[in-house]
């Protein structure tokens, strides 16, 4: 086996590799901001219930949450190239089967395979950058790549709204046809094999399959038990599967030690522990805001799909714009008030976005509650990742980082079934402007207080890194922040 010459980004072969990886994870991230704005349409046209659209982005974010460590070591360990292309190949069938999908039932279990395949491409993206370039360019083709994936999520509600209005939701997965084959064709092209040495390798199917049975069980029983009550023999043995199978992924995580998904060394860490707490209650409320805002601003204010994205797009500009300042300011006064202050901001702006009512005025009543939300997430998201890394040892960056992208998604999945059970939503409830707007200004509040609990996390227990762990977290994040699933040192093979 051949090892070639490590890529420089000015090469043709180069800017190949990372417009592959570039299109592929955009994919997947453009996929999760336009699924929110279909939702009433989703629900309009197949006659779904709350419980159908709960499950409509659910279905995604619990395979992806429970598989993407899987998907980094199955890379890993049989190839990086094949694995992403694998995934691509995947969520582009996934993709058409969601947007041929007579009934939400067939959504659902297409929502599913589509999560997978995106546990699949999304971790292959940044450890083919890390294994593919010279060492002195990984940090800013990271940096391109983290930009470009960024633009494409902006894009998303934008695009999404369009495509909406103009044919129809199914269109809000069929755009994902044409950009799967061209990423494909790319990756058979420029995109180099390679995988980590066998000894550095993990394979934790167990701890993955409990994992998943662990989030489906408690999701299952919190968006059901509405309908069939929490006496319901499906509910209880949903809910007993998933506490027990959460009680196996720990004591098993525990026995495989440093082979385990999760290395419970880890977790020796009470700063890590609690930053990873944080992440769920922070993204919890995240997810929650954007899920009920999507679907009010449509029912209730008679905005269309292109004006909700438009609506919500300053908050994902905001980001683009201000995060590396939110970083370098990081850098100089270490994360832990910003982690306080950032929740605070973003929670004063879920209250203001509860004057969305009938006919909305977007400059008085949507507007001023975006942009703070907005300015929250700058203040925290930054400082949130390079703390995850500098509470670990560096040996520990990538799968530190890929437990907490895991943690971000396992707060949206909880967030998502628990809240419209909270509020009282239930049925076609979600249809009736009264109702929906009585639980979604409900909704605000639980977002609210998430966020201000988040901060008290980050006050009591998120004291000043050590210093030389906070110097190394800040040099290491532009190679580990989005990693999802440890980097190790690779072999390679030339491409085919």
């Amino acid at each position: 086996m051949t090892t070639p010459t490590p890529l420089r980004l000015k090469s043709s072969a180069g800017r190949g590799v990372l417009f592959a990886t570039i299109l592929a994870s955009g994919m997947a991230f453009l996929d999760g901001t336009i699924v929110n704005v279909a939702l009433p349409h989703i629900g309009a046209d197949l006659n779904s219930s709350v419980a159908g659209l709960q499950w409509t982005v659910n279905g995604y974010l619990l395979t992806l949450a429970a598989f993407v460590l899987l998907g980094g070591s199955l890379g890993d360990r049989v190839g990086r190239r094949k694995i992403f292309i694998l995934g691509i190949v995947w969520f582009t069938v996934a993709s058409l089967l969601c947007a041929i999908s007579p009934t939400i039932g067939m959504l659902i279990g297409a929502r599913f395979l589509q999560g997978a395949g995106a546990a699949l491409l999304t971790p292959g993206s940044l450890a083919i950058i890390q294994a593919s370039f010279q060492a002195d360019e990984r940090g800013k083709t990271i940096g391109l790549w983290s930009g470009f994936s960024g633009i494409s999520t902006a894009l998303g509600p934008f695009v999404g709204g369009f495509l909406i209005d103009a044919l129809s939701w199914r269109w809000a997965f069929l755009i994902n046809l044409p950009l799967g084959v061209v990423a494909v064709l790319a990756a058979l092209r420029w995109v180099p094999e390679s995988r980590a040495p066998k000894e550095a390798t993990r394979f934790d199917v167990s701890g993955a399959a409990l994992a998943a049975l662990a989030l489906a069980g408690i999701t299952y029983a919190l968006i059901e038990s509405p309908n069939r009550g929490w006496g319901s023999p499906l509910v209880i043995g949903a809910l007993g599967i998933g506490v027990a199978s959460a009680v196996g992924f720990v004591l098993v995580e525990r026995h495989k030690g440093d082979a385990a998904m999760t290395p419970p060394a880890l977790f020796r860490s009470r700063v890590f522990s609690i930053l990873n707490i944080y992440t769920v209650v922070v993204y919890a409320a995240l997810s929650g805001q954007s899920f009920f805002v999507a679907v009010t601003l449509q029912n209730v204010a008679g905005y269309d799909a292109f004006q909700t994205g438009l609506a919500t797009l300053p908050a994902t500009v905001l980001m683009l714009l201000l995060s590396a300042r939110s970083g370098d300011l990081a850098t100089r006064i270490g994360p832990r008030w910003q982690l306080a202050v950032g929740p605070i901001v973003a929670a004063v702006g879920v209250l203001l976005l509860r004057r969305i009512g009938p006919h909305a005025n977007y400059l008085t009543d949507v507007l001023p509650g975006v942009l703070l939300f907005g300015l929250g997430l700058v203040t925290l998201v930054a400082p949130l990742t390079t703390a995850v890394l500098g509470a670990v040892e560096m040996r520990h960056s990538g799968i530190a980082s890929g437990v907490n992208n895991a943690a971000a998604r396992a707060g949206a999945l909880v967030a998502i079934a628990a809240l419209p059970l909270l509020v009282g939503l239930t049925g076609a409830a979600y249809e009736v402007p009264a109702q929906l707007t009585a639980s979604f200004r409900e909704a605000m509040l639980w977002c609210a207080g998430l966020m201000v609990a988040g901060s008290g996390l980050a006050v009591v227990f998120c004291g000043r890194l050590p210093k030389i762990a906070w110097h190394r977290a800040v040099t290491t994040m532009t190679t580990a922040s989005h990693s999802v699933h440890p980097v190790r040192e690779t072999t390679s093979e030339p491409t085919s």
